[in-house]
């Protein structure tokens, strides 16, 4: 039993090969193919671009596949959907569709977009966009370098960013958001009745949130005296109740928890004001609760 796995070609394969990694799958492609390897004899990979993987899913050309929802809501895809992964190209947060303009453009807001002319890749949704807002104008496709159209050939753009930093580079400024998207692996609904092949895309589902849950948590081990420990649990978060287990020397106990790593730098002066010693931090591969 072999499953057909999508993964997607440009700006998300880094990241998502990554993500493989710390999964506990090792993904390769050279530089030129699109057929990776990978260390699992159930899987077969192949590498498409993201706008076309949930055709392909939806088809059965693939079993199952990574893309953003925005492709999904662009292509009406009919499949199952898996699995959220909030993770993008350059952080772990979702990625926008937004409407820019010049920033010297009249245009502020949505109603002033009538009878413009707007240059996107993702057309479907931001014609569903526009008909929500009750605005008429003409949206063209986009092959790419979409930034660089405005104001000579169009009005306006809808554009994906992570961070805004191209748009602003290129003298644009955001008016709107059209959606927010967040990558999603997705299944064949054939492929999902079938149970052995089900359970195993569950089972890479499962690694893969893991892997992204794991990528803003660390876990960290202290000793602390059998006095100060109630103090000590009353700052410690934790996912779960923390680890305590008794230490060879009198009176004294371990605690082990995993803590989101924004919180440590926080959190450790404050440990170590109340007695706690020997705090070790270290990173995670999977965070599974």
């Amino acid at each position: 039993m072999k499953i057909r796995l999508g993964l997607p070609k440009g700006s998300l394969q880094e990241s998502t090969f990554k993500l493989f990694k710390k999964a506990g799958f090792n993904v390769s492609c050279p530089s030129r193919s699109y057929i990776p390897s990978i260390d699992d004899d159930e899987i077969n990979c192949l590498l498409i671009r993201a706008q076309e993987m949930s055709r392909y899913v939806e088809e059965g050309v693939l079993d199952c596949g990574l893309t953003g929802n925005d492709w999904i809501e662009e292509n009406s895809s009919n499949v199952i959907k898996v699995a959220e992964l909030k993770y993008a190209k350059q952080t772990l947060n979702p990625v926008r569709w937004v409407v820019a303009v010049p920033k010297d453009s009249p245009i502020k807001k949505a109603k002033d977009l009538k009878g413009a002319r707007i240059a996107t890749e993702l057309v479907n949704v931001t014609k569903k966009y526009l008909k929500k807002n009750k605005v008429n104008a003409e949206v063209e496709f986009s092959w790419g370098a979409t930034e660089i159209k405005v104001p000579e050939l169009v009005d306006a753009i809808v554009e994906l960013t992570e961070t805004g930093s191209s748009l602003r580079a290129n003298n644009l400024k955001i008016i709107d958001v059209v959606c927010y998207s967040t990558t999603w692996l997705i299944a064949n609904k054939k492929t999902w009745k079938n149970l052995s092949k089900r359970k195993k895309i569950e089972n890479i589902a499962l690694l893969l949130k893991g892997a992204i849950l794991a990528e803003e948590m660390v876990g960290l081990k202290m000793n602390v005296m059998e006095k100060n420990l109630k103090d000590v649990l009353k700052i410690l978060p934790a996912m779960q109740k923390p680890t305590i287990s008794n230490l060879t020397q009198d009176k004294w106990v371990a605690v082990e928890t995993i803590i989101c790593e924004k919180e440590v730098r926080e959190l450790i002066p404050k440990l170590k004001q109340a007695g706690v010693v020997g705090i070790i931090e270290y990173p995670l591969n999977k965070a599974i609760y």
